[in-house]
């Protein structure tokens, strides 16, 4: 069965993208489903070809993609796939991207900057979409740039959830890398039994791209195991950097999570030489072998995106994935 049905009149498909099959197939599996066929390929200039096998008349599709390198193609592809699936009578479609293309371009830090995580919000409307999904938003102000339905889910409790079975909480100090990351840092803190917080202050120019650096902590580190979080992980300098300055500031221990493990090179390098005794992430993104080492423990967000998606479907509540706090 390619298609799940709710009271004999409603129809789920679920489509994917081509960019990260291994998450597609998980999710396929939590929904007790298949993927619905998709016929695409490259002609030889780039231009991208992409056509559903079977129908979808009055279906409810929802279009998986994620984003790694090279995000603009992979968003192209998912752009088409929508197009597609709007032009064949779809009758609603949700974008479900787990981590959302060009989320750092979220405001204008100097004038004549695009606010590009906008254009990609409009683009997804204009291609047909008529709700979205995401995972950890960079900021929570992406959910207004899109008109319709947002569904934020959020990484904390799967990833919090880990690292309570790992660590004894009583000795968990939460650390934000950064300020903009306290309010995400508080959310760890109540999941990990009210842990102190702590944050690492870092300057960074904002002419040079994946550059910042981080100077000194604030607040008690000295002895406590330190989890230090962030939404994503790019080339992985700040978050090696802020291992650092944990570790001069008497920091016992330091695990690292994150939800997106984007791993531009030299991140994989950077994060296995940094002294953190463990990195754990979600599969939002596809880890290649050559970017795995051993402190690396990668989880699923495929049950999360699962349940949302079943949520959606059948007119539950997102919402109570997350205790109601979401």
């Amino acid at each position: 069965m390619n298609e799940i049905t709710a009271r004999g009149e409603k129809k789920l498909l679920l489509a994917s993208g081509r960019a990260h099959p291994e998450l597609a197939q998980q999710i396929a599996a939590e929904l007790e489903t298949d993927l619905l066929p998709i016929d695409a390929y490259d002609f030889a200039n780039g231009e991208i070809y992409v056509r559903a096998a079977q129908s979808v008349r009055g279906a409810d599709v929802f279009v998986l993609q994620a984003h790694p390198a090279p995000l603009n193609n992979w968003l192209m592809e998912q752009l088409i796939l929508i197009d597609s699936l709007k032009r064949a009578s779809a009758k609603r479609i949700t974008v479900v991207s787990p981590f959302y293309p060009y989320a750092r371009q979220d405001k204008k830090g100097r004038g004549r900057e695009p606010i590009s995580a906008r254009l990609v919000a409009d683009l997804y409307k204009t291609a047909g979409a008529d709700r979205l999904m995401s995972v950890d938003l960079h900021t929570a102000q992406i959910q207004g740039f899109f008109d319709g339905p947002v569904d934020h889910l959020m990484a904390t409790p799967l990833l919090a959830d880990y690292l309570r079975g790992k660590v004894n909480v009583e000795e968990i100090t939460v650390v934000s890398p950064d300020t903009g990351r306290v309010r995400v840092a508080e959310q760890w803190a109540d999941r990990l039994g009210g842990a102190p917080l702590a944050f690492v202050h870092k300057s960074r120019d904002l002419r040079v791209p994946n550059h910042a650096v981080s100077k000194q902590v604030v607040g008690q580190v000295e002895g406590r195991t330190c989890v230090l979080i962030d939404d994503m992980i790019d080339t992985g300098g700040t978050i090696a950097g802020a291992v650092q300055v944990l570790k001069d500031a008497g920091a016992r221990d330091v695990i690292i999570a994150a939800t997106h493990a984007v791993f531009s090179d030299p991140a994989a390098q950077r994060l296995a030489e940094c002294g953190a005794r463990e990195v754990v992430v979600t599969n939002t993104l596809p880890i290649s072998a050559e970017k795995r080492f051993d402190s690396l423990t990668v989880l699923s967000i495929a049950p999360l995106i699962a349940r949302a998606i079943k949520e959606v479907f059948e007119d539950g509540s997102v919402t109570s994935l997350f205790d109601g706090q979401a």
